[in-house]
């Protein structure tokens, strides 16, 4: 049985409000008990990250399956698994969308358009990206992920040395992006030439053009094989993966059966002192408890600690948080 490294009460006046455990080499704290009464009381507190800093996208509300939502001045309407409850549709917005993705019983589904431009651009902070409905509900951006390119946009900043980043299942680039920004290099690999190339896109427009970004087009897993087999490595790796998919010669991704054999490829690839590692989940097998035990027993070779939370976006007809997965982090120390 591990051994507790120290536990302590957080309490007020005579009341406890929480029971802290601390348990092994990479220390992982463990909530045992919260206070009932504080909870009542502090509804909005969780062991949450909230992409709270967004100026120009919003959750505006949930219900029914759906979210709604205000992307720049276009308000769109989009399924979420996640909104099982069927509160009252008091919102304007409800009834005067842009544009609204109606899901099929038979799997898939289709937008349906009113008032929205082929393509129109978003802004975090120094970012932009060019924004687009697509299939399976999509626009290009991932918002809760902000969060995280906060966390590790600070991390490369105060390394106090260059910094080489893996970003890997990279999308339309929102974490390379960030992470160039923050001064890091970049290497950019994602499986589809489509988004690769609307990655470059939105780093032009971000005026990374000329950032030290190796964009590829490569099925992930075998490019890290590759990696491994030239000696290169990297002092960061983010990675997004999907929870199903099809390689380039049909092989099946399940992310259940391959995330963990990927973790240990990517640790041969660290560098002796690694910054960071950043997992990211939309499955719902995959807890934070998962991601933090695999990323915990796969590096303990290196000095750092995991935390793995859900993340989410606030919801400001109701003042809560919608969840939208879960992200493991392991950081140096």
């Amino acid at each position: 049985m591990q051994k507790c490294l120290a536990e302590c009460n957080l309490q007020t006046g005579n009341s406890i409000l929480f029971h802290l455990q601390i348990y092994g080499n990479s220390p992982i704290l463990r909530v045992t008990s919260v206070h009932a009464d504080f909870i009542k009381t502090n509804e909005r507190l969780s062991f949450m990250w909230i992409a709270d800093q967004w100026k120009e996208y919003e959750v505006i509300d949930t219900s029914g399956g759906e979210k709604l939502e205000r992307w720049g001045k276009y308000i769109l309407v989009r399924p979420d698994p996640q909104v099982i409850w069927d509160t009252p549709k008091v919102s304007r917005g409800w009834k005067n969308m842009n544009a609204h993705y109606h899901r099929s019983k038979k799997g898939g589904g289709e937008w349906e358009f009113f008032d929205l431009p082929q393509q129109w651009d978003l802004h975090y902070k120094h970012l932009t990206f060019h924004l687009k409905p697509f299939s399976f509900k999509h626009t290009g951006l991932f918002p809760e992920q902000a969060v995280n390119w906060d966390w590790f946009g600070e991390k490369i900043r105060n390394a106090g040395r260059p910094v080489k980043v893996l970003n890997l299942f990279a999308y339309t680039g929102g974490a390379t992006l960030a992470a160039a920004a923050a001064g890091a290099s970049v290497t950019h690999v994602d499986a589809s030439k489509g988004m690769v190339t609307w990655a470059k896109e939105n780093a032009a427009a971000s005026g990374l053009a000329d950032a030290p970004i190796r964009w590829l087009v490569d099925d992930c897993v075998k490019f890290v094989e590759r990696e491994i087999r030239r000696g290169n490595h990297y002092d960061a790796i983010i990675m997004d993966p999907p929870s199903y998919g099809r390689g380039p010669k049909g092989e099946i991704w399940k992310i259940e059966d391959a995330i963990h054999p990927l973790i240990r490829l990517c640790k041969k690839i660290l560098s002796p002192d690694p910054l960071f590692f950043l997992i990211n989940s939309y499955t719902t097998g995959l807890a934070p408890a998962v991601l933090t035990y695999m990323l915990a027993t796969e590096l303990k070779e290196f000095n750092g600690t995991v935390d793995s939370q859900e993340i989410g976006l606030p919801v400001t007809s109701s003042g809560l948080v919608l969840p939208c997965g879960a992200s493991g982090r392991w950081e140096s120390v």
